[in-house]
C-alpha cells in the first residue's frame, strides 16, 4: 500500500495538532517574556557542520543524504541545540549573555523507546555567555515553569554532572582507551567491571570510581560524595553546583553521579525531566561549554529542550 507511512512516523490529526500548537504558543510566550530571542535553524545541513562539537554522539541518530548539487553528505538534524550554538558563535557573534529559543521537528534514525516517534517536535531555550551557576539556575527554573505551563504533573528532575567522573580520571592521568572502558562500565553501572578496570589505579581513585554507581538518590548523595570522593578542585566545584541546584529546585530532584549522558558533548550539569503520563524523559538539558569552541568561538552554554509531542500526549490521556 503506497500510502503507508514509515515505522514510527505518523500524521498529526486536528485534535493533536491543536494541542501541540497551543503548547508551542504558551511555552514560546514564556520564553519571549524571559527575553529569549527566537531562531529557526535549517532542517538540513552538511554533516561536518551538523555534528561539529557534539563528539559525534548524534551521528548514529542522524539520517544522512547526498546533496545532488554539491555531492557532499548532508544530515537531517537529530537535535537543534548544536545548530543554535553555531548561530550564537558563528553568526550572531555577540559579546555578553545571549538567550535564544527555538521550536521545530527533528528526525531520529531509531525511536528513543517502543512508544516513541522518530519525528519529535523539539522546543527549547539556550543561554550563551554565562559562565557562573546563575545560568544553570535560570535554565532549571525556566524548564520547571515551561513544564508546568504545559500541564505536566508529578514533575521530577534527575540531575548529574559529567565533571565528577571527568575530574577523577584526569587527576589520575587515565589514558583515553581506559577512560572509554570506564565510561562504558559506568553507563551500565557494572561494579564488577569497574573493579577489574581500576585494579592498577591508586586506591583513592579506585574507590572513587567504584563508588560512583552507588551515589544515587536525594540531596543526601551530595553530602556523601563530599565525604567519599577525592578533594579535587573541579570535583568540589561540581558538587557545589549540584548543591545549589538542589536548594533552588522547585520540584523533587534526584542526583546520579554516574550519569554520563552526552559525555563527549556536555561539560557540566546534565538533567532529565520526568512527569506523570510520559514514558521516558519529557525534557533533557545541561551545560555544554565546549561546543562554541568548535565553531571558532568558545562560549559558555547551557539549556534544555522539551519534546512537545510527549507533553501533548498527557492532555490526550486525561480526556
Amino acid at each position: 500500500m503506497k500510502w503507508l507511512l514509515p515505522e514510527y512516523i505518523e500524521d498529526m490529526l486536528p485534535a493533536e495538532a491543536m494541542r501541540i500548537e497551543t503548547l508551542r504558543r504558551r511555552i514560546l510566550d514564556l520564553f519571549f517574556k524571559e527575553k529569549y530571542e527566537f531562531v529557526i535553524p535549517p532542517l538540513l545541513e552538511y554533516m561536518d557542520s551538523l555534528l561539529t562539537g557534539t563528539g559525534h554522539d548524534l551521528e548514529l541518530r542522524t539520517f544522512k543524504v547526498v546533496d545532488q548539487l554539491s555531492g557532499r553528505m548532508m544530515g537531517l538534524r537529530a537535535d537543534i541545540t548544536p545548530q543554535v550554538a553555531r548561530i550564537d558563535a558563528h553568526l550572531l557573534n555577540r559579546k555578553g549573555v545571549t538567550r535564544l529559543c527555538y521550536c521545530g521537528s527533528v528526525l531520529h534514525t531509531r525511536p528513543a523507546g517502543p512508544a516513541a516517534t522518530r519525528e519529535p517536535i523539539q522546543i527549547g531555550a539556550e543561554m550563551f555567555g554565562e559562565t557562573g551557576i546563575g545560568g544553570d539556575l535560570e535554565i532549571q527554573r525556566l524548564l520547571c515553569e515551561a513544564l508546568a505551563l504545559g500541564g505536566a504533573k508529578g514533575v521530577r528532575l534527575d540531575i548529574g554532572h559529567v565533571a565528577v567522573f571527568r575530574s577523577i580520571v584526569q587527576a589520575a592521568r587515565v589514558n583515553g582507551e581506559q577512560e572509554a572502558e570506564l565510561f562504558e562500565a559506568l553507563q551500565r553501572k557494572d561494579i564488577p567491571a569497574l573493579r577489574t578496570l581500576t585494579r592498577k589505579l591508586d586506591g583513592k581513585t579506585r574507590d572513587a570510581l567504584v563508588s560512583l554507581p552507588e551515589l544515587y538518590g536525594g540531596e543526601e548523595v551530595i553530602a556523601r560524595a563530599e565525604k567519599e570522593l577525592p578533594a579535587i578542585p573541579a570535583l568540589k566545584k561540581a558538587l557545589a553546583t549540584l548543591r545549589a541546584l538542589a536548594k533552588a529546585c522547585t520540584v523533587p530532584a534526584s542526583f546520579d553521579l554516574a550519569e554520563l549522558r552526552g559525555y563527549h558533548y556536555h561539560s557540566g550539569v546534565v538533567f532529565d525531566a520526568y512527569c506523570d503520563g510520559v514514558t521516558g524523559p519529557a525534557a533533557r538539558g545541561g551545560r555544554y561549554d565546549e561546543v562554541g569552541k568548535a565553531f571558532g568561538r568558545a562560549r559558555a552554554a547551557t539549556g534544555f529542550s522539551i519534546d512537545l509531542r510527549s507533553l501533548s500526549s498527557i492532555k490526550k490521556k486525561r480526556k
